[in-house]
């Protein structure tokens, strides 16, 4: 029987004390995570190799022909997010465990009815729906320099922000988890700590600058924005056959990054304070008196 080759949990291997060890095991995961993005950017044809080994994994975990057609996916792999998981075909493939892939007509105080008219008494119900990517709420809460919301301003120009992280018409503002910074095949926490970096860069030359007001050029986010849709046109999330939490409302892809994590890091590792509108202190005080 041939060994599952998943990544094992750290904790579970024996050399995790081991000086450098430990290290060098995580930039191993790392740079085996890295090497999906060629084929999931630039030629998806590239993850054939991984597509047949996992249709081989689903072949060799799941023994019902009905069940095995039922898990196996109709669009190129990557499209959707990969799970890697070394329990989850064996869970469903358990004799008290059903798949019902029918669409639920009505849920009743003790039972889900499915569409086909099949009525199934449960305990508990867990409404798994996802969560907003392409739309946030939060956006409907924050206004700017024109009044509008930056819902409003996504609404109407796309969702889009400069390195995922500052917004035009939206001065002194920062987001963590921006437009286009989300991964298909990696950890957010590399992303997440690029950010923190690039937003303490920013912090740093309001002070040296003795800066009040940053705003980034409409210009520079365009470029920006401009950029990753090109990359996009060629990649598995846009052409892989599938309807994902990735893609608006237009089939515009406004979640992912598109190219390296350690591309994305090399690009905030500097503040660009020249890619922004930048209003002195002095100079800001000067209009709240004018205003006076």
């Amino acid at each position: 029987k041939r060994k599952d080759r998943a990544y094992l949990p750290l904790e579970k291997l024996a050399f995790k004390h081991v000086p450098l060890v430990q290290k060098a095991y995580r930039t191993a995961i790392y740079w085996g995570r890295e090497c999906f993005v060629p084929a999931f950017t630039l030629a998806p044809q590239l993850v054939l190799p991984a597509k047949l080994d996992a249709l081989d994994n689903i072949h060799r975990s799941i023994k019902d022909p009905e069940l095995r057609k039922a898990l196996t996916p109709d669009y190129a792999m990557g499209c959707k997010r990969i799970l890697i998981s070394n329990t989850y075909y064996p869970a469903l493939a358990q004799e008290n465990v059903e798949l019902v892939t029918d669409g639920i007509s009505k849920v009743t105080g003790s039972s889900v009815v499915t569409q086909d008219g099949v009525e199934r008494e449960i305990d508990v119900l867990i409404v798994a729906t996802g969560f907003h990517t392409t739309d946030l709420p939060i956006a409907h809460h924050v206004v700017g320099r024109d009044g509008r919301t930056l819902g409003q301003q996504f609404k109407t120009e796309g969702m889009s922000a400069y390195k995922g992280t500052t917004v035009h018409n939206f001065p002194n503002l920062f987001q963590i988890v921006g437009p286009n910074t989300g991964l298909g095949h990696t950890s957010m926490v590399f992303m997440i700590e690029s950010q923190l970096a690039y937003i303490l860069g920013a912090l740093d030359a309001v002070e040296k600058h003795d800066v009040a007001v940053l705003e980034v050029t409409q210009e520079a986010q365009q470029a920006w924005t401009d950029d990753i849709q090109r990359r996009m046109e060629k990649t598995v999330w846009n052409s892989g056959g599938c309807a994902s939490w990735y893609l608006d409302e237009h089939g515009k892809n406004v979640t992912l990054w598109p190219r390296t994590t350690a591309a994305f890091r090399l690009a905030l590792a500097r503040f660009d304070i020249d890619k922004y509108d930048v209003k002195a202190r002095s100079e800001a005080n000067e209009m709240v008196e004018v205003m006076a």
